[in-house]
């Protein structure tokens, strides 16, 4: 969704090049796949090494000497540095990374004459969002994680706001991700799938928004030739699959047969989500239920997305991208990064 009349046009630039920002992360490395394959100059800005052995320049966005020193000779800033899991200790992290380092990687921008930002933010900025929400849905996290990105957003709008006929500003919101390589909780279901040890929490009727990898880096790719003005989009692969379609698509692919037989009402798995998190204060360790995790798992998460309006196809279906998935994680071997995150 384009705010304004400010879709078409170019931008004159110093340089062609793009710095990927936490570039060394899932999506990131893929993007990077798909920028190397279509020839168009990018350098990797990480705090870590890119699991997919390319250079990297070690980069911390909460540190202003360490962009100022990695940000030379960009035309455009792909920003996916974020503290973004559900466990972050101390929460003051959430602010440090995700809006202290958006106010640095704009204060370089202003220095460096970067006129083309494109910046990864997050659903979560909906909180728990009316089926279907668009990119006009109020904001009401209820995390530390989409409140801080929430603020990060109003930080770039100033950026861009300072100089509107001037610089572009893309601001992408990711349902859930999943793909080959990863380990965030998509591959946790689906391996509780593969296991045989899947209990489903409720009914099964509830809906949820995801989006494959491939497809989400081919649209930032995409985004990069927005003209000046501010860009917003939801990102998300349609159509939607409740919880009793993905589980029977999973099992469909393993080739057995379909449905769950395990369920468990949703008052008592919320309450063994509850008992968890006491546990794990006790423990001082983080364990793979909780009430959060419980509550996101049976609500109904889906979202809308104007990513069609902007003249994007997507690479690759749901449906294939999850086969691809399916497959890659339980039924091919593979050697190939791994990348762990929510």
């Amino acid at each position: 969704m384009t705010e304004g009349n400010t879709a078409g046009g170019s931008l004159a630039t110093h340089n062609q090049g793009i710095a990927l920002l936490g570039a060394s992360g899932f999506i990131g490395s893929r993007l990077a796949d798909r920028l190397e394959s279509h020839e168009r100059p990018f350098g990797l800005l990480d705090i870590r090494k890119s699991l997919t052995g390319r250079e990297t320049r070690i980069t911390d966005v909460t540190d202003l000497e360490s962009l100022r020193t990695s940000l030379d000779d960009y035309g455009a800033l792909v920003n996916l540095a974020a503290e973004h899991r559900d466990d972050v200790w101390p929460p003051s992290r959430y602010q440090e990374i995700n809006v202290q380092g958006a106010h640095h990687v704009c204060q370089v921008a202003r220095e460096k004459s970067v006129p083309r930002i494109v910046f990864t933010s997050s659903v979560a900025v909906y909180g728990f969002a009316p089926p279907n929400t668009d990119e006009g849905g109020a904001f009401n996290p209820f995390n530390e994680y989409g409140r801080t990105k929430a603020e990060a957003e109003s930080v770039y709008r100033k950026w861009q706001q300072e100089a509107p006929e001037e610089r572009s500003l893309v601001i992408v919101r990711p349902t859930v991700v999943f793909g080959e390589g990863n380990r965030g909780n998509v591959y946790n279901l689906l391996k509780q799938i593969y296991s045989g040890r899947f209990l489903m929490v409720g009914d099964g009727t509830n809906a949820k928004s995801m989006a494959y990898v491939e497809n989400i880096a081919a649209f930032l790719e995409h985004s990069l030739d927005f003209g000046p003005g501010v860009h917003v989009y939801n990102y998300v692969d349609k159509p939607d699959f409740d919880m009793n379609r993905l589980v029977a698509e999973v099992h469909r692919i393993l080739g057995r047969a379909r449905g769950t037989r395990m369920r468990v009402p949703y008052p008592l798995g919320y309450a063994g989500g509850v008992a968890c998190d006491a546990a794990a204060r006790l423990m001082r360790r983080s364990l793979p239920i909780s009430a959060v995790r419980v509550q996101k798992f049976c609500s109904t998460t889906t979202f809308s997305t104007a990513v069609d309006e902007a003249g994007f196809r997507r690479p690759v279906s749901l449906e294939e991208g999850l086969e691809r998935t399916v497959r890659y994680e339980f039924l091919e071997d593979h050697d190939g990064p791994v990348f762990y995150t929510e």
